[in-house]
């Protein structure tokens, strides 16, 4: 486990230290959120594979091709993150009795359910 102490500038700001930085693979972006009072630091992976067969399979079939096709799927792509992280939010709120929430049935019906 690596563990390492790091200071804090004034103006509230640390310096990932080489070894971590490597060791987790931090590219360009990271997450950072509070967890049962811990600071968590995580990379974000931009592999770009989320959902990308889906995502290409409806823009080739709404007739995009070629640079149209390209271009298409890249801004596609970037809206994936911020509604998965909506759905998340809106979940949380559910869940937290914040929300109004649907249940199984409001969704799917009862129909073929079995009746007793």
């Amino acid at each position: 486990m690596l563990r390492k102490r790091i200071p804090v500038s004034e103006a509230r700001q640390i310096s990932i230290p080489i070894d971590f930085f490597n060791a987790v693979g931090v590219e360009n972006e990271v997450d950072c959120y509070v967890q049962n009072n811990a600071i968590i630091i995580r990379p974000i992976r931009n592999n770009g594979g989320e959902f990308a067969e889906e995502i290409l399979s409806d823009l080739i079939s709404q007739g995009f091709s070629g640079d149209e096709l390209l271009q298409k799927f890249k801004e596609t792509r970037k809206k994936i993150r911020p509604a998965i992280e909506s759905l998340l939010e809106e979940a949380s709120a559910a869940a937290n009795g914040k929300a109004p929430y649907f249940t199984y049935d409001d969704v799917f019906g009862t129909e073929g359910k079995d009746k007793k």
